[in-house]
């Protein structure tokens, strides 16, 4: 029986056999079950993926050969020993369209995207792309700008695409772009009502399970809980 564990292949290199063979001695086949629920094709802990990649520390040469092992668990490691600010633009833009794992596109934008000189150049690449879940990433990049750089955004011509296009985009794009709702009555008082009366009429994860002592992802209870915290109520 497979567990799905990585693998080496005839002629891989060394460095990155070891690192497979460490990953695949990390594998949990009920950690993978779990995983695969939500499309994330590796059964390693987190915590122990983030071992190993602080003992193999920053090494961008290294990055690139895992992850073109397409090995998920090994993409992970990869984009924590990678070096953000070499890649081009037309590197992370294969990247992403090569991330098949939720938890490896999460990471690939949050981690590395993020922290590239082309970033902006990526959102907007990225906001319009008919891929829905490329469109994902550069909502995602678009909800950092509307907490962390506003100036120059059409706030209010988010929430027109918001309120059209929510209700029945597919489920990445569609969290995504609850994440820029949400942010946008956060950030923006007078933006707030309306944010929370598109988040009410769409409905858009109202009946998310959430565990206790959690908050929401349902937006107009994201904005009521996270207004109250930084008013301090």
């Amino acid at each position: 029986m497979t567990t799905g564990a990585p693998t080496v292949e005839p002629g891989t290199d060394d460095r990155v056999g070891e690192v497979l063979a460490e990953l695949a001695s990390l594998e949990d086949p009920k950690m993978r079950e779990v995983n695969e629920r939500h499309g994330d094709d590796h059964g390693v802990n987190l915590t122990k993926l983030r071992g190993v990649a602080k003992r193999l520390k920053t090494d961008h040469d290294l990055s690139g050969r895992l992850w073109d092992t397409d090995d998920t668990a090994a993409r992970l490691v990869a984009l924590l020993i990678c070096r953000p600010k070499q890649y081009t633009a037309a590197e992370l833009d294969a990247m992403l369209r090569e991330a098949r794992a939720p938890k490896v596109h999460d990471w690939l934008v949050n981690y590395v995207v993020k922290k590239s000189p082309h970033v902006e150049e990526l959102r907007l690449a990225w906001f319009d792309d008919a891929d829905p879940v490329v469109a994902s990433a550069g909502w995602a990049l678009t909800t950092e700008r509307v907490k962390k750089s506003p100036d120059g955004l059409d706030l209010p011509g988010l929430l027109d695409l918001i309120e059209a296009e929510m209700k029945d985009a597919p489920d990445r794009l569609q969290w995504a772009m609850n994440e820029c709702l949400a942010n946008i009555g956060i950030f923006n008082p007078g933006l707030r009502a309306r944010a929370l009366d598109i988040g009410e009429r769409l409905e858009v994860l109202k009946d998310y399970p959430t565990p206790p002592n959690c908050t929401s992802p349902f937006a107009p209870a994201w904005i009521g809980e996270i207004v109250r915290r930084r008013e301090g109520a």
